[in-house]
C-alpha cells in the first residue's frame, strides 16, 4: 500500500511538476523531495553546473525504474539483450565512444538528407485524416511520424517500424508505470521481442554493412570484421534500443505539447499562421515552455557542493530542466507561452554540456515542417470544444498530452 501511495504523489507531481519548481527554486540551496528519493536541482544556474561537472555529477543512474519488477517479469527479461551503459548512463572515455557515431550520424549534412523523408512522411499522414474534419493527433501523427524518421535514421524496414515503436513504449512502461503482474510480464515480452528484432539488424549489418546508423554504429562499438560476441551484441542492442526510444519518445512528446499550447491560444495560431517566419521561434518556445524530457538524476561521485547545499558522495540530484527553463532570473514571465518572446534558443529542453542532445536539430526540423504542414493543410485546427482539456501522461521522460482531439 505504502508503494501505491507514492507512486500516487509521483503521478501528481510528474502531471504538473511546476508548482513544486517554483517553491523550490524561491528555497534556499537545495530541496530535498521524498516521491523523488532525489536533491531538486531547479535553478537555471544550478542545473547548468551540474552539467558542466560531469566528474562531481555522474550519469551511471541517470533513468532509474519507477516501479518494482515482479519475480515473473525480470523472469522473462534475460531472453533479450542488456541492459549495459549507453549514452546516457556513461561518463568520461565510455560516454565519448557511445557519442561519437551518433554525432557521426546525426551531423547536419546527415539531418538535412533525412528531411525529405521526414516531409514526405508527415504529408502521409495528414492524407489519412485531412479529409475527416477532426482527428486525435497524439495517435494519428505525433506517435507516428518521429518513429518513422528515426527508423529510417537507424536503417530499419518500414514493416519493422510500428513494432519497434510499440516495443519502445512497452518498454518505458514497463520501467515508469504500475502495471499488474500478467501486465508486467506481457510488456517484457515486447521488449525481448524488440531486442531480438534489433539483434537481427545488428547482425545483418556486420554481414552486409549499410549507409545507416546501424551499421555506423556496429563499426564503432564493434570495430572489425570477425563475428559479433554476444557482449558485443548485448551492447549494441542495448544502444540501438537507447537511440530507437530516445529519437521517437521526445519528438513525439514535443510535437504533442507544442500543438497543445498553440492551438490553446487562438490569438498565437493566428499569428503564426499569417506570418509563417515564426515558426522557428514558435519551436524554440514550445520546447522551453514544456519540456519534453524534465529531468535526469546524477549521483555525486565523491562529497560536494551545490547552491550552498552539502552532499555526500552518492547522493542522488534530480537535474530538472523543466525548472529552469522556467526560471524567473533567466526569463521574463516564465510561465507565460509566447512565440514572440526574444532570445528563447538559451533553454536547456535539450541538455547542456557533454550530454547535449546529439538529435536535437533533427527534432528541431520535425517540429518545424509539422508546423508549417499543418498551417497550410488545416489553418483552421483547434481543440475539439466538445472534448475536455488534454491531461498529461504521468512521466518525467516524455511530457506530453495523453490525448489530443482537434477539429478544422
Amino acid at each position: 500500500m505504502a508503494w501505491h501511495d507514492d507512486q500516487a504523489r509521483r503521478d501528481e507531481l510528474y502531471r504538473d511538476p511546476y508548482p513544486l519548481y517554483e517553491r523550490a527554486r524561491r528555497a534556499e540551496g537545495l530541496t530535498y523531495v521524498p516521491e523523488f528519493d532525489a536533491w531538486l536541482v531547479a535553478r537555471d544556474r544550478d542545473v547548468r553546473e551540474v552539467l558542466l561537472r560531469a566528474e562531481d555529477f555522474s550519469s551511471a543512474h541517470a533513468l532509474l525504474p519507477d516501479v518494482p519488477l515482479s519475480e515473473a517479469a525480470l523472469g522473462v527479461l534475460p531472453r533479450g539483450f542488456g541492459p549495459r551503459p549507453t549514452v546516457v548512463s556513461s561518463d568520461g572515455a565510455a560516454h565519448r565512444r557511445h557519442r561519437a557515431p551518433l554525432n557521426r550520424g546525426l551531423s547536419a549534412a546527415r539531418v538535412a538528407a533525412l528531411l525529405p523523408y521526414a516531409r514526405t512522411c508527415a504529408s502521409e499522414l495528414v492524407d489519412g485524416f485531412a479529409a475527416d474534419g477532426s482527428a486525435e493527433l497524439v495517435e494519428a501523427y505525433a506517435r507516428r511520424l518521429p518513429g518513422m524518421v528515426v527508423g529510417r535514421l537507424i536503417g530499419l524496414d518500414p514493416a519493422d517500424v510500428p513494432a519497434a515503436v510499440d516495443g519502445g513504449y512497452r518498454a518505458e512502461e514497463l520501467l515508469f508505470r504500475p502495471l499488474a503482474p500478467e501486465g508486467q510480464v506481457a510488456a517484457a515480452e515486447d521488449v525481448v521481442a524488440l531486442q531480438h528484432l534489433l539483434d537481427g539488424y545488428v547482425r545483418d549489418r556486420r554481414e552486409r554493412p549499410r549507409d545507416d546508423m546501424c551499421s555506423a554504429m556496429v563499426a564503432a562499438l564493434a570495430p572489425g570484421n570477425a563475428e559479433l560476441t554476444l557482449e558485443q551484441r548485448h551492447e549494441l542492442v542495448t544502444s540501438l534500443q537507447n537511440l530507437l526510444i530516445a529519437g521517437f519518445l521526445t519528438t513525439s512528446a514535443l510535437i504533442g505539447t507544442m500543438l497543445l499550447h498553440l492551438l490553446g491560444d487562438r490569438r498565437q495560431w493566428r499569428m503564426l499562421r499569417a506570418d509563417p517566419s515564426l515558426i522557428p521561434a514558435a519551436v524554440e518556445e514550445a520546447v522551453r515552455h514544456d519540456t519534453a524530457i524534465q529531468a535526469f538524476r546524477r549521483t555525486t561521485t565523491r562529497p560536494v557542493t551545490l547552491a550552498g547545499t552539502k552532499l555526500p558522495a552518492a547522493a542522488t540530484v534530480l537535474v530538472a530542466y523543466g525548472s529552469a527553463n522556467r526560471d524567473e532570473q533567466r526569463y521574463e514571465r516564465p510561465g507565460e507561452f509566447d512565440i514572440t518572446r526574444p532570445g528563447n534558443r538559451q533553454h536547456l529542453a535539450f541538455g547542456y554540456g557533454t550530454h547535449g542532445c546529439p538529435g536535437s536539430q533533427l527534432a528541431r526540423d520535425q517540429l518545424r515542417l509539422t508546423l508549417d504542414l499543418f498551417i497550410r493543410r488545416m489553418p483552421e485546427l483547434r481543440l475539439d470544444r466538445d472534448r475536455p482539456r488534454p491531461q498529461m501522461r504521468p512521466t518525467l521522460i516524455h511530457r506530453s498530452p495523453q490525448a489530443l482531439y482537434v477539429t478544422w
